[in-house]
């Protein structure tokens, strides 16, 4: 069993507030998490809401939670039934001094979820529980080199090995496909979906061009940008929106699409070995991706990501920005023991204000270079850079 380092932040967190939600993608581990917090928190119970029986206890919902004020309950997959979030949010009221009511668990952002980010407003904090971290993994080279190259899904990662890998992300995508984009009300076919899926696989870690999209899929621009809010509030892709404030230049003000997941991404480009991945044109974007997964897995809340671009080409791939105003802190991946620093991540840096700049890769040294910037390895830039912040 491996522990994840989100586990003593929901303890915490069950002490401030009446409910509380770990959301996350499918299969990402939220249910067993819950359970290692049911031994924690006493007495628990727990209710899945894709099992017949459980659904069944709930028919009169309030009835049946009024029995357990003193509990912990546990909603798993409560996007199967959001007409329970105003229920949660009066039962809440009832007993506004206790905390720690209710830790729901879902699949979909509350966005997306009917209702549910309206109903626990004031009452609830959020939780992302991401896909396996380099903290909740052996600290050596093949296991991060694993990680990378399977992705962080439990049951991805701790396969027997390659084949079986390769295997689960298939039936995961397959699943998440034929099954819960329509559990979540959506009547789009599997088979355009994963085209398009693939699509985004093929361009990851690009500024998004709805429009070339749109023509090679054949649908509107629109269409397009639905699809693109379904994957992200289903915790498939992140956009990573653009950082711009009053400066006299042109920026680029389209987000930037990723694959949160590197497994996935190798699975739909047809990356199948670490060979594959050195020799594929995608090698550069997927660590970028990789490491951009990392550090947001870890980053304070009181934190934003960002990336800077202008019209001219001038670029960073991440800008971190915190609620103290420290300034903007830059950083560039590159996936080379011998990284370049370009002049226009320089010309950024000034533009932005910005008194750090850092470059990530895959070496083990900390390198000094001109300009306040450093070349760090991920694990250490996050251990050094990241969790101080």
């Amino acid at each position: 069993m491996i522990k994840r380092t989100l586990e003593n932040f929901l303890l915490e967190d069950l002490k401030h507030f009446p409910a509380v939600g770990l959301l996350g993608p499918r299969q990402v581990g939220k249910t067993t998490l819950a359970k290692m917090l049911s031994s924690a928190v006493t007495p628990t119970i727990y209710m899945d809401l894709e099992l017949e029986t459980d659904l069944y206890r709930l028919q009169n919902a309030q009835l049946f939670l009024k029995q357990y004020a003193d509990s912990l309950v546990i909603i798993d997959e409560i996007q199967r039934k959001p007409d329970l979030f105003p229920l949660l949010r009066a039962l809440s009221d009832q007993t506004p001094d206790i905390n720690g009511r209710f830790l729901i668990l879902g699949s979909a952002s509350p966005d997306l979820i009917k209702g549910a980010s309206e109903s626990l407003a004031g009452r609830i904090f959020y939780r992302e529980l991401h896909p396996f971290s380099l903290f909740e993994v052996k600290n050596t080279k093949d296991a991060q080199s694993q990680l990378w190259l399977r992705g962080g899904y439990p049951d991805s990662f701790l396969a027997q090995d390659l084949a079986q890998s390769i295997k689960w992300r298939e039936g995961f995508i397959r699943t998440y496909l034929e099954r819960d984009i329509p559990q979540l009300g959506f009547s789009i076919p599997a088979s355009q979906v994963r085209r398009f899926w693939t699509m985004l696989a093929h361009v990851n870690g690009q500024v998004l061009n709805a429009s070339q999209l749109a023509t090679s899929m054949g649908i509107s621009s629109p269409t397009i940008r639905r699809y693109i809010d379904l994957l992200s509030d289903t915790f498939v892709i992140r956009q990573l929106q653009p950082w711009y404030a009053n400066i006299k230049k042109r920026l680029v003000k389209s987000p930037k699409i990723y694959l949160k997941d590197t497994g996935l991404l190798h699975r739909l480009v047809q990356i199948d070995s670490f060979d594959a991945l050195h020799a594929h044109p995608a090698l550069g974007a997927s660590w970028e991706g990789f490491c951009i997964e990392q550090i947001l897995a870890v980053l304070p809340f009181t934190v934003q990501s960002f990336y800077f671009r202008t019209a001219t080409g001038n670029e960073v791939d991440l800008v971190l920005t915190d609620l103290d105003n420290r300034g903007p802190v830059c950083v560039e991946f590159k996936y080379s023991l011998t990284p370049r620093v370009s002049k226009g991540f320089y010309i950024s840096m000034e533009d932005m204000g910005a008194a750090r700049g850092y470059v990530v890769y895959p070496g083990d040294e900390i390198i000094p270079l001109p300009g306040n910037v450093s070349v760090y390895p991920l694990r250490k830039f996050i251990e050094d850079c990241i969790l101080s912040l």
